[in-house]
């Protein structure tokens, strides 16, 4: 057993996770603690950078728990970045201010790939498990809390181009004519993964998404064999429960509505929409062998109550009655976005929830 409480005070996320009937939709926010926020504003300020604050076990929970002090949230995500896999494979990550993740030494060639080592957790990225069992203990039964990790070729889009990218040439020509050495990158990352998200499990994770930001920017065949095979081949390696309990898997590609019978092939429990998927259409291409999460956009924050309400009512009338729905964006909340109007949304599930 560990040492944490197995009571959950709220479990209507893991319930819905799970396709079980709950009081009302559950709802959570990708990226929901970060720069929208003042008070996180105030706690990355006195972390002094953002790896700073990710590295500090009790300011990454502070404001890991920020946003459950004003809104109705059903879960809690850890705080940390998809890219501290890369980050402790030797890479280098840096953030220069309004130009997003960077790497000192981006992965280039064989020998770049060759030397890479699988990360193990508990010795290169113990702050982030350090950070886990510190919010689960927080938390003490409040609401799940989410882990996370990118996936395989989101890793590697960044790993290989070496900051964000439009249009992803340096991975893609890899891909396309070193198809063998990608490979050979992303094995290697699906193991990291693999160990990443376990160790987290093992620290107190209820639940666990894998972020595949980038999928969407794949062809149908080259995001079958570079990215969904890598995604399949973790989840068949996590941990399936622990204290008795079963720890559901989310799924979420960006862009990745072409391909939604597929993931749910991989027996992860729920797969992540984003808003250019109509969410009744999805459920009724999956039917009910996984939850769905989604998934307004992000962009719809920045109107008025009204419009953001109209909206939360017309994706739950899409989803239907039933169970099997979280409510979410369909992407990260952008920080412009003002607290005021994300209270507008996160009550509006409430009101607007289908009764199971």
């Amino acid at each position: 057993m560990s040492e944490f409480t197995s009571e959950l005070k709220n479990d209507r996320f893991i319930k819905a996770l799970l396709r079980q009937p709950v009081d009302r939709t559950p709802v959570w926010m990708m990226r929901q603690a970060g720069r929208y926020l003042p008070e996180y504003r105030a706690t990355r300020a006195q972390a002094g950078d953002f790896m700073s604050l990710c590295k500090n076990t009790e300011l990454a929970c502070e404001v890991t728990l920020q946003p459950l002090e004003r809104f109705q949230l059903d879960a809690a995500i850890l705080f940390s970045d998809i890219l501290t896999i890369p980050d402790a494979m030797g890479l280098g990550l840096y953030f220069s201010e309004g130009e997003g993740p960077k790497f000192r030494k981006p992965v280039r060639t064989e020998a770049d790939i060759e030397s890479l080592q699988v990360i193990n957790t508990a010795t290169d990225l113990s702050y982030v498990t350090d950070a886990v069992s510190m919010i689960r203990r927080e938390l003490n039964g409040r609401v799940p809390l989410i882990g996370f990790s990118g996936s395989p070729w989101t890793l590697a889009t960044y790993m290989i181009e070496g900051q964000s990218s439009r249009d992803f040439a340096r991975a893609k020509t890899m891909l396309y004519t070193q198809p063998e050495l990608m490979h050979q990158l992303l094995d290697k990352l699906a193991l990291s993964v693999i160990d990443y998200l376990n160790a987290q499990i093992r620290a107190g994770a209820q639940v666990v998404q894998i972020f595949d930001t980038w999928g969407g920017a794949l062809s149908h065949a080259a995001y079958q064999e570079f990215s969904l095979a890598y995604m399949d081949k973790i989840v068949r390696g996590l941990i399936t429960h622990i204290d008795g309990r079963e720890v559901p898997v989310i799924l979420f590609t960006k862009g990745g509505g072409h391909w939604l019978e597929a993931i749910a092939d991989t027996g992860c429990h729920c797969l992540g929409l984003d808003w250019t998927v109509d969410i009744g259409s999805a459920r009724s291409r999956v039917g009910d062998r996984v939850a769905l999460q989604g998934n307004m956009d992000p962009a719809l924050l920045r109107a008025d109550g009204a419009i953001i309400e109209k909206e939360v009512a017309s994706i739950m009338q899409s989803y239907g009655s039933g169970t099997g729905h979280i409510f979410n964006l369909g992407h990260g909340i952008t920080p412009d976005i003002h607290p005021d109007n994300v209270k507008v949304f996160i009550d509006a599930v409430a009101n607007f929830s289908t009764r199971s």
